[in-house]
């Protein structure tokens, strides 16, 4: 079994100042959509839009708003509204961790309508601007949460190669053994438990690196580097992601709070529903409506 590094979650110690990892990851986010921003502006048909490098800088601006506010608020009200009602000053401590994706991704849209509005562009253009420049600062997102040992995955086999041990999860992994019986019998967990103090889980962090972030990031990046219909790339960036996190939930440990809901999917999958059937309702729009814009004529020879 492999054993989690317990990183110290604070990267460089400045006397009474402390950096943090997981606020370097938000900074990688961020610079990494700015270069995949640059780089689209290459493409042919990018360019022939009118994008500049000022409307990547604005649109940061926008971005890092949308995502901090909309990922905490959604955070608060998804996740643990019963607790932030009994203790609204507890909201502000974003130092303390909590942020959600589809909160994040909540802000960052009202974010872009906003910059659609003052750039005098629909607002599907603006995201399939934006659609190829997330997946990165996911990837990066979510390394954060692996570094600080948080947001591990569901007990698994031990004899699986990818079983972690995760030394912050030691007293989530007591609870759990007291009330999997069955499971014990099955993988021999409280011999494991016994010598290591923890249970081997799913580093689930690590597997939506591979599918929110890289694999996410390739398909965006190949399907959009082609003139595509408005609303194509937006719709693609929804079904993707809604699918790589539904599929991750299935190893990702529900938050304890919350445990698993109806038909027993996750908070995570409940949200991510609703992206997929929006994608590939705008995904069916965005062709069907190519289809019925008039031809462009052909240049005279």
């Amino acid at each position: 079994m492999l054993i989690h590094p317990n990183f110290d979650p604070v990267a460089i110690h400045l006397g009474p100042l402390a950096v943090r990892w997981y606020g370097l990851m938000y900074l990688v986010a961020f610079v990494s959509a700015v270069v995949v921003g640059r780089l689209r502006l290459r493409l042919p048909h990018v360019a022939a839009q009118g994008w500049t490098a000022r409307d990547i800088d604005d649109m940061l601006f926008y971005g890092v708003l949308g995502t901090i506010l909309g990922g905490r608020l959604g955070y608060v009200i998804f996740y643990k509204a019963s607790w932030y009602l009994a203790h609204p000053f507890d909201i502000f401590k974003v130092w303390e961790g909590g942020m959600s994706f589809h909160g994040g991704f909540i802000g960052v849209t009202l974010a872009m309508i906003l910059f659609a509005f003052q750039r005098k562009r629909t607002w599907l253009q603006v995201t399939d601007f934006v659609a190829p420049m997330v997946p990165l600062g996911l990837a990066a997102g979510r390394l954060g949460n692996f570094i600080n040992g948080e947001l591990w995955g569901r007990v698994t086999d031990p004899n699986a190669p990818w079983a972690m041990l995760f030394p912050g999860a030691a007293n989530d992994d007591a609870i759990w053994l007291a009330k999997h019986s069955q499971a014990d019998m099955q993988w021999h967990l409280t011999e494991i438990f016994a010598r290591y103090h923890m249970l081997p889980r799913h580093p689930s962090q690590l597997y939506e690196i591979a599918l929110e972030g890289f694999v996410l990031f390739i398909l965006l990046w190949t399907f959009t580097r082609k003139p595509r219909p408005v609303g194509a790339g937006s719709a693609l960036f929804l079904i993707g992601y809604g699918l790589a996190r539904f599929t991750v939930e299935f190893a990702r440990e529900p938050d304890d709070y919350l445990g698993l809901l109806t038909f027993g999917l996750s908070m995570g999958q409940w949200l991510s529903v609703p992206m997929i059937v929006v994608g590939i309702g705008i995904m069916i729009w965005a062709y069907r409506r190519d289809k019925r814009l008039p031809s462009k004529p052909a240049n005279a020879a």
